[in-house]
């Protein structure tokens, strides 16, 4: 348990190339129903995971649907698009996202980001994991807290956690262009490798042992962060050097899990690295 919950995370033209200005449909036809969420796409819509995106040279774009406004604005703050939008009513970019998405005239189709591997991690990295937290608005919230404190790589599981897409890619306010995630099979076994190859495991937890802020710095470091309510499991638990709390002088000791990484993430990068 982090400190949280009980402790209080067809392809429509070439990806390469730049296109001159947007096409309205009409002459390519009406987007069809896309799924907010798919295993070989990126959905991303709202300007700043939209814009962070656009300016990725890493990354392969597949479609681009504006607004009016919303292809004026990236003309405006971008200038050159690696592809041209194509302009619809906003209502149309609505009826492929989840009721009440705030999409601001923009929404993007891309390839996913490819990720590191256990084995390509720099030796002074700071590296999260999360042990399955499923909330994407959270995870998202971490993933751009994490942009913020220079996080190398989020460690998760394939299974219980959130397509790293839509409302997720929504909430990291363009953050997936900064950090990517490291998908591994089994965390436990994840976390076994990292500290045989120096990590220090720092697990998160309000009945940690330790006060968070008399852990020593050390790189390579990874920080997990467990589920609200359940927090971390038992076996990840077992796999950290040290499991640590955020000791708080306030009335209330739970706090939500991508405010905890926030805290933690400040403590951990806010001090010189020592023993």
């Amino acid at each position: 348990m982090t400190q949280t919950g009980r402790t209080g995370p067809g392809r429509s033209g070439p990806a390469g190339g730049r296109n001159r200005g947007p096409r309205r449909f009409g002459q390519g036809g009406r987007p069809g129903r896309a799924a907010e969420h798919s295993d070989d796409r990126t959905v991303l819509y709202g300007w700043h995971p939209v814009a962070e995106a656009l300016r990725n040279p890493s990354r392969q774009h597949l479609r681009l649907l504006a607004t009016e406004n919303g292809a004026h604005r990236l003309a405006e703050e971008i200038g050159d698009l690696p592809l041209a939008p194509q302009i619809v009513r906003a209502d149309e970019i609505s009826r492929l996202l989840e009721p009440d998405s705030v999409h601001q005239g923009l929404y993007l189709e891309s390839e996913p980001l490819a990720g590191p591997t256990l084995e390509t991690l720099s030796e002074h990295a700071l590296v999260l994991a999360l042990d399955q937290i499923t909330d994407p608005h959270n995870v998202g919230a971490i993933v751009r807290t994490a942009a913020a404190f220079g996080v190398e790589a989020i460690v998760t599981t394939a299974r219980h956690s959130p397509s790293v897409t839509g409302v997720l890619a929504k909430a990291a306010s363009g953050g997936l262009e900064h950090v990517p995630f490291l998908i591994v099979r089994n965390l436990a076994e994840a976390l076994i490798e990292l500290g045989e190859r120096g990590f220090r495991r720092v697990g998160l937890d309000s009945e940690g042992e330790a006060d968070l802020s008399d852990v020593p710095v050390a790189r390579p470091t990874i920080l997990v962060l467990g589920a609200e309510g359940k927090g971390l499991r038992q076996r990840t638990r077992d796999c950290c050097d040290v499991v640590a709390r955020l000791d708080m002088p306030g009335a209330i000791k739970s706090l939500n899990v991508s405010n905890a990484a926030a805290i933690a993430l400040y403590a951990l990068s806010g001090r010189r690295e020592r023993g």
